[in-house]
């Protein structure tokens, strides 16, 4: 994970696809992460709104309820250990070419209230070989109870575990798929 530098292309992307118009009772956050894999072994697994458990840690299965459209919900059945054992999530976006993915949880029984994401995908050099900057932002309503500081602690902490595993996921199948360097 890196902070976000005000002119750097991460800030860039942030500004032109991260939009979230946060309330007074709510947080909001972006992280970043650099993934050793070509966007296109990335983005295989980032848009599957219907299997986000090739991936994410804590989802042990989803039942799609849709045609994986816009509109579409999934209910994602969450690993023990976690204070929630379902959470309901609509497809918000679905951009292919621009690579955007968009969910909104409508329920569960967790306390992420009027939880919204946006997770972008985008091409870079890494080391001389193709690599993908990641970038998940997110927006909460903060909890009874808890500060703004300690709600996006929280879901930092779980997108930093999902994106952690998504570079891992996706660093293993690039190293199955012998992506060449790229020769300057």
């Amino acid at each position: 994970m890196s902070s976000v530098g005000g002119d750097s292309m991460e800030a860039q992307y942030i500004r032109r696809h991260h939009r979230h118009e946060p309330r007074e009772n709510q947080c909001t956050s972006a992280l970043v992460r650099h993934v050793k894999a070509p966007v296109h072994l990335v983005w295989s697994l980032v848009r599957r709104f219907d299997q986000p458990q090739k991936y994410k840690p804590f989802v042990s299965r989803c039942i799609m309820k849709g045609d994986l459209g816009i509109g579409s919900l999934r209910e994602v059945n969450v690993k023990s250990g976690l204070p929630a054992t379902t959470s309901t999530e609509r497809l918000e976006l679905l951009d292919d070419d621009e690579h955007i993915l968009g969910i909104r949880i409508v329920g569960g029984d967790h306390r992420l209230r009027n939880y919204s994401s946006i997770i972008t995908v985008h091409p870079e050099v890494i080391d001389g070989r193709p690599g993908t900057l990641v970038i998940e932002s997110f927006v909460v309503d903060v909890p009874d109870g808890n500060t703004k500081d300690e709600t996006c602690y929280f879901v930092e902490a779980l997108i930093r575990c999902n994106l952690k595993s998504l570079a891992d996921v996706s660093e293993r199948m690039a190293v199955q798929d012998r992506t060449e360097p790229i020769n300057h």
